[in-house]
């Protein structure tokens, strides 16, 4: 699933690090979500919306076939 991940996170200048504290998950999760490696859980996935004030639709967007 692609995602704006790297992108939100950038437009606020956090590291991988520090959006992995605010989600309480490791950098590596982090990591693997920006880069469509894993998809993250629904719990997550709310975490991830709410903490950009955003909705999920807006963060994650299906591949083209899906």
């Amino acid at each position: 699933m692609k995602n704006r991940l790297k992108v939100l996170r950038a437009e606020r200048d956090w590291t991988q690090a520090h959006l992995a504290r605010e989600l309480e998950v490791s950098r590596q999760t982090v990591n693997a979500i920006e880069t469509g490696k894993f998809d993250p859980s629904l719990p997550l996935a709310f975490r991830i919306s709410k903490l950009f004030a955003m909705a999920i639709e807006e963060i994650f967007l299906p591949e083209v076939g899906e």
